[in-house]
């Protein structure tokens, strides 16, 4: 062993010598400045990153001077999730009773999410009823749900109509080939709309109630034209009278459904594309005035339609069967069944200022509900769909009272002499006098009717008077008209005055 070596367990076994110091090196003025970095010898060694001197190392993400209570922590102390304001404690159990609704249940978090919910199944909804997924019979092409439900025609029992060999004789002065509306009507021709109404008597065989109700919707007006139940059209019936009302129940055989018959009957005699029709019984006006609440009207004198079936004088609303009583009342009249149709130019004033009446205080909704109601009891036939009607009867309630007219068939009383040896009291037409009318206000797109369009047959060429060539009236004229001309003869023997 080397006086050098030391046997550090004491025992007698060499280790071999210490490696030598690293050599020192000398610091000339090259590497000088190398040093200077580094503390002088006396000075403490901190390191690159070290505090500043005097400041204890507490980590680069310290909280401030204090005690450290972790960072979501409760303040003062800490006592749980659901711990009690004041208890100071840990609960593992929650109070439900006390705490469960306003903790655990939110309304307005309940609210919220069920809107949520259901504005989803609501845009649902509206993609799935607006994909055309439906055929349509009508065009041969895809209709979404919606579509064919505003379309449907559940009412259509009289059947649909055959508009494919209509004489539309359209003016393209008067209105240009891509002209539109805006009322998005199935129309033969843009611009109006005409439906043929029909009211039946008790026993649904003959027609009482003849219109044709146009709505001229590029001019804002609405006109009726009254076709007395007694017009003569030969060429039209095998009733033995040729009167009009019979059309419906004796026309053309071939010709079906038929409502057609009627349809073809007024397209060429009087020249209007009929678009639509209505058919109801007498005893259905009873429901549909009910459901609406009764028409107001005035009245000059008390109508007596039989001894226990009597209208007082003055103010009133008619109920359902009291309309039916007025507009089914002729005994008294001085001309009859033109009388008659008179009076009810009245009526129709008053039902459509109860229309008006509707949409201004109960809504356009409340008049929806009342059309979905007699469509729901059957009250009447149409072809009209569901959407139509909505669309007829808001353009309706735009009207002013002074854009809505209605006149009658010119012509008078005549006698025909049938087949059968009998003669028959019936309404001869002048035709003249009605083209003139016709033009006037019921083709206000079309060219003008002439003689050769028209198979309207005169049976007086010598006309005797012309109190009916010119019966225009507009409701607001009829809003203050005075009842027919009655005839004294006619009162009943036992009403006393």
């Amino acid at each position: 062993m080397d006086n050098n070596e030391v046997n550090l367990n004491g025992s007698g076994e060499q280790k071999s010598a210490p490696k030598p110091l690293r050599k020192l090196v000398k610091v000339n003025r090259e590497n000088r400045d190398t040093f200077q970095q580094y503390p002088p010898v006396n000075e403490e060694y901190h390191g690159r990153y070290e505090a500043p001197p005097q400041q204890e190392y507490h980590g680069k993400h310290e909280a401030h001077a204090g005690e450290y209570h972790a960072q979501h922590e409760a303040s003062p102390q800490y006592a749980g999730r659901y711990a009690a304001e004041n208890g100071g404690g840990y609960y593992d159990d929650y109070d439900y009773e006390e705490e469960y609704s306003n903790k655990r249940f939110s309304f307005k978090d309940f609210i919220v999410k069920t809107l949520a919910v259901v504005t989803s199944l609501a845009i649902i909804a509206a993609l799935v009823v607006n994909v055309p997924i439906f055929a349509d019979k009508k065009t041969g092409g895809n209709i979404s749900l919606i579509n064919l439900i505003k379309t449907a025609q559940p009412m259509a029992k009289e059947g649909l109509l055959n508009k494919e060999n209509v004489t539309l004789n359209i003016d393209t002065e008067k209105v240009e080939e891509d002209y539109n509306d805006g009322l998005d009507l199935p129309q033969l021709i843009e611009g109006q709309y005409s439906i043929l109404f029909l009211g039946f008597d008790e026993d649904e065989f003959n027609s009482d109630v003849m219109w044709i109700v146009q709505f001229d919707i590029g001019h804002g007006e609405m006109n009726i034209l009254q076709i007395p139940r007694d017009c003569c059209l030969p060429d039209y019936t095998s009733s033995p009278s040729r009167k009009f009302n019979s059309v419906y129940s004796m026309g053309d055989y071939s010709v079906n459904p038929p409502i057609q018959r009627v349809v073809n009957a007024v397209q060429e005699n009087f020249g209007i594309p009929i678009d639509a029709y209505i058919t109801t019984a007498c005893f259905d006006i009873v429901r549909m005035v009910d459901i609406v609440g009764g028409i107001p009207i005035h009245l000059d004198n008390e109508i007596i339609y039989e001894a226990d079936k009597i209208i007082p004088a003055g103010d009133v609303t008619l109920t359902g069967e009291q309309a039916e009583w007025f507009i089914r009342f002729r005994n008294e009249w001085l001309q009859g069944d033109i009388g008659r149709m008179q009076n009810q130019r009245r009526f129709m004033s008053a039902a459509m200022m109860k229309l008006f009446d509707i949409v201004e205080n109960e809504g356009r909704l409340k008049l929806y509900s009342y059309i979905k109601q007699i469509k729901d009891e059957e009250l009447i036939y149409t072809d009209l769909s569901i959407g139509d009607m909505s669309k007829i009867a808001d353009f309706a309630s735009t009207l002013d009272m002074d854009n809505v007219r209605v006149n009658m068939v010119p012509g008078e009383d005549a006698t025909f002499y049938a087949e059968d040896g009998e003669e028959y009291a019936v309404y001869s037409v002048h035709k003249a006098e009605t083209i003139a009318l016709l033009n006037e206000y019921y083709r206000p797109y079309q060219t003008a009717m002439t003689p050769y369009d028209t198979s309207i047959v005169e049976l007086v060429l010598d006309h005797q008077y012309d109190v009916y060539d010119d019966t225009n009236m507009t409701f607001e004229e009829l809003e203050t008209a005075t009842e027919p001309l009655r005839d004294p003869d006619k009162k009943p023997s036992w009403k006393v005055d």
